[in-house]
């Protein structure tokens, strides 16, 4: 296996989310791979790049993602990459397209549209709380209404919706590019050539947004590892993070 396995990471977010949304994540891996550089890119349309149109397809995000790759000197060794959801699936294409940059990847809760029907990919029992969101003004309630569907903590930081509130403020997606971002995924169709590099899903059993269904498909038609969070939601990284890092750890050792 590279050597570069768990050295030079780039973390991808999902739906509507930016890398700000990391959170104390991000520290706490750093510290579980210390001698690793640990890099968050931002989907076309978020984060720094709030202000651009988001493509409609996911080849096309993983072009822009690429291009800010190399505009930040990351591919100089072939990474690690860590993708939650929407970002699995552009992790995915990516490994199929370019495989050369990367040596392994894990995929968080994420989902196919030729493996899984729709009213898997958006669980048909969020379709109200989805509706909610969309019409909720305030952007605190907003923030907090999608902590309360996409976590199962049970002990929720109070102070996580302000700090959401907070980069949606200075960094905000907008609706038609939520949108856009939407129909990227619903029309995501990867080939059925499993990638050579190694990979690892990682799912939350109780996911309420995503259901734990789809992952399964992606593992029984890849015939890929897959373990599985007993109670953390679609947020698994905030749910559970020091499981989440366990589960890096001892993937990334059977590898070196």
């Amino acid at each position: 296996m590279n050597n570069s396995v768990g050295k030079n990471w780039i973390l991808l977010r999902g739906l509507a989310r930016e890398s700000g949304h990391w959170g104390a994540f991000v520290p706490q891996l750093q510290a579980a791979f210390p001698d690793a550089t640990i890099n968050l890119l931002d989907l076309p349309s978020t984060g720094r790049f709030y202000l651009d149109v988001s493509p409609s397809n996911i080849p096309a995000i993983v072009e822009q993602v690429r291009h800010q790759a190399f505009a930040l000197d990351l591919l100089k060794q072939p990474v690690t990459l860590l993708a939650l959801s929407l970002g699995g699936m552009v992790a995915w294409e990516w490994l199929r397209s370019y495989p050369e940059d990367i040596c392994t990847a894990t995929l968080i809760n994420t989902s196919f549209s030729n493996l899984s029907p729709f009213y898997q990919r958006l669980r048909w029992q969020i379709y109200r709380d989805f509706i909610v969101i969309v019409m909720t003004r305030d952007i605190y309630q907003r923030e907090a209404h999608i902590m309360r569907l996409t976590s199962n903590r049970q002990y929720q930081d109070d102070r996580l919706p302000f700090e959401w509130q907070k980069i949606q403020q200075e960094r905000p997606i907008s609706l038609i590019n939520s949108v856009r971002q939407i129909i990227a995924a619903a029309r995501y169709k990867p080939s059925g050539i499993k990638p050579h590099q190694p990979v690892l899903l990682l799912n939350g059993s109780q996911d309420r947004l995503v259901s734990p269904a789809c992952s399964e498909a992606i593992q029984q038609h890849y015939q890929l590892e897959l373990r599985r969070h007993p109670w953390a939601g679609h947020d698994l990284t905030l749910d559970d993070s020091d499981w989440v890092i366990a589960q890096l750890q001892t993937w990334l050792g059977k590898l070196l």
